[in-house]
């Protein structure tokens, strides 16, 4: 696998990326990387520990640092914070180094995956559905703009997206 053959996955959060990406590599054998988990590394703090201290801005120079730092290594999926997109550069660095994947999913199946999670500091607010939604209509449009491919995790089982985002990536790559 190499760099062009680099796979990302975008969307928001509680889309599957992480999941997805961890069976992917493993078909693959290939590393996996979650950006996210990367600057919690980095930074011996979780991400909402950053929002509190650096604000989403702070958080989103260490993202954009993270992806400079991943899209330069060679045969690996990526999962990437739901964010990502929102800097060009990353959109760009995304698209010049691999195949990036879009997961859709419905807001409903959204709240669903995350309604217990507290780790998300984009939802710690009175109204997640409203976050979701506003978040959604904000970000699809970027992630459209950039991805070579769309999936609807909302609608199947992992291993279904795993297969179906295999068997687009090899038709692409033969």
């Amino acid at each position: 696998m190499t760099r062009s053959e680099n796979i990302y996955l975008v969307g928001l959060m509680g889309a599957g990326k992480t999941t997805i990406g961890r069976q992917l590599a493993r078909a693959l054998s290939v590393p996996f990387y979650d950006s996210d988990k990367a600057i919690e590394e980095r930074t011996g703090v979780d991400i909402p520990t950053i929002f509190e201290f650096e604000g989403e801005e702070g958080f989103r120079d260490r993202e954009q640092k993270m992806i400079e730092q991943l899209t330069q290594m060679d045969g690996i999926v990526l999962a990437t914070g739901g964010g990502a997109i929102l800097r060009e550069e990353n959109r760009r660095l995304l698209k010049e180094n691999g195949f990036i994947v879009y997961l859709q999913c419905s807001v409903e199946r959204i709240l669903e995956r995350t309604r217990r999670d507290t780790q998300r500091p984009l939802l710690q607010t009175d109204n997640p559905r409203d976050r979701i939604e506003n978040l959604f209509e904000q970000r699809e449009p970027l992630y459209l703009s950039c991805a070579d491919f769309k999936v609807d995790t909302g609608v199947m089982q992992s291993k279904e997206v795993v297969s179906y985002i295999l068997e687009e990536y090899n038709s692409l790559n033969r």
